[in-house]
């Protein structure tokens, strides 16, 4: 099942047919019985009509945003490339094999940008780079209830120069993307899920990749664990697990570019460069 969440409010779609919900983004993140819910309402509920238009927004509320980083080998390697005039790189092989993984803080809820929606390089940037991710819905008891897809945008040459710089190469407005639902079922997605990107510029491919799960280093519970130690999330969270598809180095973004992200089971999030 998928929430998506609309001007008209929370709607629920399975199997094709859609339902409205009265429930808020963060009324339902509370539930620790949120599929057996939405299961309610689909046994209970009239179906809205397939001919109305679903128009999306970002699934998010007053949740924060965190991340996850250097948590696939194809994010160490890049980020100890991109760092080692730095003298950084040793910093990402190290957090890599460590058994504390490096999180930080990505986005307050009113900076996330929605399905369509525009994300934004930084203007001090020369090398920006979309991140897609899998992004998990936690509830505030540190439970995972629901799965969206996430796209970290990334100022590369900051970083780079300085691993201290990352806040700066991480955190601005519209740097992050959520969307286009999120995908609430009783098992934990599987590893062999696929992660997808396609780049679009100009009406050409610029750039495609893959992964995998399986690839992904870090158990997303253990990730949500260390997030839970001692802070306290009372509308939940979203957490993004790290990026395992990676642009050349001579690849940078430039406005008016679309980035395309799918993750399987949940759907595609698109975003035009601002």
């Amino acid at each position: 099942m998928k929430l998506y969440r609309t001007p008209e409010g929370v709607i629920l779609e399975n199997d094709g047919r859609y339902f409205s919900v009265e429930e808020s983004i963060d009324a339902l993140v509370a539930l620790d019985d949120l599929y057996l819910r939405l299961q309610s309402i689909v046994s209970s509920g009239s179906p809205r009509s397939a001919d109305e238009p679903l128009v999306c927004e970002a699934p998010i509320e007053h949740q924060e945003v965190w991340a996850a980083g250097v948590t696939y080998y194809r994010s160490r390697a890049a980020r100890i490339e991109e760092s080692k005039d730095a003298g950084g790189g040793d910093f990402y092989d190290r957090v890599y094999s460590a058994e504390r993984p490096e999180l930080f803080f990505k986005a307050a809820a009113h900076k996330v940008a929605g399905p369509d929606a525009k994300v934004r390089i930084r203007s001090d940037a020369k090398w920006s780079v979309p991140e897609p991710e899998l992004a998990l819905f936690v509830n505030p008891r540190g439970r995972i209830l629901g799965y969206t897809i996430g796209n970290d945008m990334s100022s590369r040459d900051i970083e780079g120069e300085n691993p201290l710089y990352l806040p700066q190469a991480k955190v601005y407005d519209q740097s992050c993307a959520l969307g286009p639902c999120i995908l609430i079922q009783p098992d934990p997605i599987p590893p062999s899920t696929r992660i997808r990107m396609e780049i679009i510029r100009s009406g050409v491919a610029e750039f495609s990749g893959s992964t995998a799960l399986t690839e992904l280093k870090r158990d997303p519970v253990v990730l949500v664990e260390y997030l839970f130690r001692d802070q306290s999330f009372p509308f939940g969270c979203f957490l993004l697990t790290g990026t395992g598809i990676v642009p050349p180095e001579h690849f940078s973004l430039r406005s008016g570019d679309e980035v395309h992200i799918s993750i399987d089971g949940i759907g595609t999030l698109m975003n035009q460069v601002a």
